[in-house]
């Protein structure tokens, strides 16, 4: 079976092309810029030598980036195969299900409608994942197409902590509720880390902490999320590239005494302006603030009116990072016991500054990092950086969320599928090998 998963964002398009007999992705890429123009694709042919080939060309929809896609997988420069009848089926990332969907399914119409109804929930989302959807489905009619949940896996957070102190008739008429995201990457990490540690899913408690340009934490009780920090959409909870994460709920209404905004406009901007790029003035990407917070003073605020300054930079890991401790330790109160902490994603697999200072401080709590493992640990591998006598586990685990939607996929064709806490997956054996990086 040859599956192409597409995760489509608001002006770029995630693919991979795997094949589940030989247990191998053939191909992978990204086009980039699309609705925006100047679009171009960047695909890599496994067992290819060489660059990634590099394509420009015009997407002003998603249709075109996908018909790009399955142009570049069949042609004779860098095609995995001859023609797009190979493709056994489609697998699409959907960051908003509800609570309509607790788990990945077959994309009929009704679910299409569904995912449009949850549109206003995840307005920076679930439009592209839409526009992916109907795009495959139009250019391949036949292809059995997959919609896997960002929301999914935590379904099994308990009422206390998914619902709001509002009035219950807006979580009851209106949904409003905690439906937290990065699901399948929470999963992915959670199940390997249990395997890392020589235990089933059911025997552990952890902290896992997706950080990239969006980020957030999840509380994972026996292989179950039990809590995690985005909310009724990805907006809430940890500092992020654009987000603000958590903030005071009055402030929107505070702003228009003294700026003149509309609240649509405020929330793009808490979406789009805020968090990193809001505090540095500047920089969203955490390599950049690194590279530049290096030269800030101690002591002073020098540089503080002044965008990407080192000062604006500095202060924006600090505030990213204290942000992170609060909810590790939060979330180690709520487990009780925790046996790991695993960190995930871009900056989490990638800078050891930010592993550090996001576990200072937290030693009481048996979190004690070993700052010479941290510092030399391989990047896109599993490693542990945590000191030998660390009663809590420190681990860096690169996520690998596309084979998620592979094994739900193959399951749903085959009518093995079940919930996601409920389902076992390949990745969580001991003798699991994850793909090279």
């Amino acid at each position: 079976m040859k599956i192409l998963t597409l995760n489509c964002g608001s002006s770029s398009l995630k693919y991979t092309f795997f094949d589940t007999a030989a247990a191998a992705t053939l191909a992978d890429g990204i086009v980039e810029r699309i609705t925006i123009g100047e679009a171009f694709i960047v695909h890599r042919l496994a067992g290819r030598a060489g660059k990634p080939l590099r394509r420009e060309h015009p997407c002003p929809t998603h249709k075109e980036a996908i018909d790009l896609v399955l142009a570049t997988l069949t042609g004779e420069e860098a095609g995995a195969i001859s023609d797009p009848g190979e493709i056994s089926a489609v697998a699409h990332r959907v960051v908003h299900g509800g609570e309509e969907f607790t788990r990945s399914v077959i994309i009929d119409e009704r679910v299409v409608e569904v995912i449009r109804r949850y549109i206003s929930l995840a307005p920076l989302h679930n439009p592209p994942n839409v526009a992916g959807i109907e795009a495959a489905r139009a250019m391949l009619p036949a292809v059995p197409q997959i919609a896997v949940f960002d929301t999914a896996f935590h379904y099994t957070i308990p009422d206390y902590a998914y619902i709001y102190a509002l009035p219950y008739e807006w979580y009851h008429d209106l949904g409003v509720r905690r439906y937290g995201f990065h699901g399948t990457s929470h999963l992915y990490v959670s199940r390997r880390a249990a395997a890392l540690l020589g235990k089933q899913p059911s025997e552990v408690n952890l902290i896992t902490l997706h950080l990239g340009n969006g980020a957030s934490a999840c509380a994972v009780r026996g292989g179950q999320s039990v809590d995690t920090s985005m909310g009724l959409t990805p907006l809430e909870g940890l500092v992020m590239g654009t987000r603000s994460g958590d903030v005071d709920p009055a402030i929107p209404f505070q702003l228009p005494q003294s700026i003149p905004l509309a609240l649509q406009e405020i929330y793009m901007l808490l979406n789009r302006r805020s968090g990193v790029l809001g505090l540095t003035g500047k920089y969203a990407d955490r390599r950049d603030v690194l590279a530049h917070m290096e030269e800030a003073a101690s002591s002073d605020d020098a540089g503080a009116e002044e965008p990407g300054s080192p000062y604006r930079c500095k202060l924006a890991l600090e505030v990213e990072c204290y942000r992170l401790q609060k909810y590790v330790g939060a979330y180690a109160a709520a487990l009780g016991r925790v046996d790991a902490v695993v960190f995930t994603a871009g900056v989490g697999e990638n800078s050891p500054k930010v592993r550090a200072l996001s576990l200072r401080g937290l030693e009481p709590l048996g979190i004690i990092l070993e700052e010479g493992k941290n510092e030399a640990a391989p990047r896109g591998r599993e490693v542990d950086v945590s000191a030998a006598d660390s009663p809590v586990k420190v681990l860096v685990i690169p996520t690998d969320e596309e084979r998620v939607f592979i094994e739900d996929t193959v399951a749903l064709l085959d009518g093995a599928y079940d919930l996601p806490d409920r389902f076992e997956y390949s990745f969580q054996r001991a003798d699991y090998q994850p793909r090279e990086r």
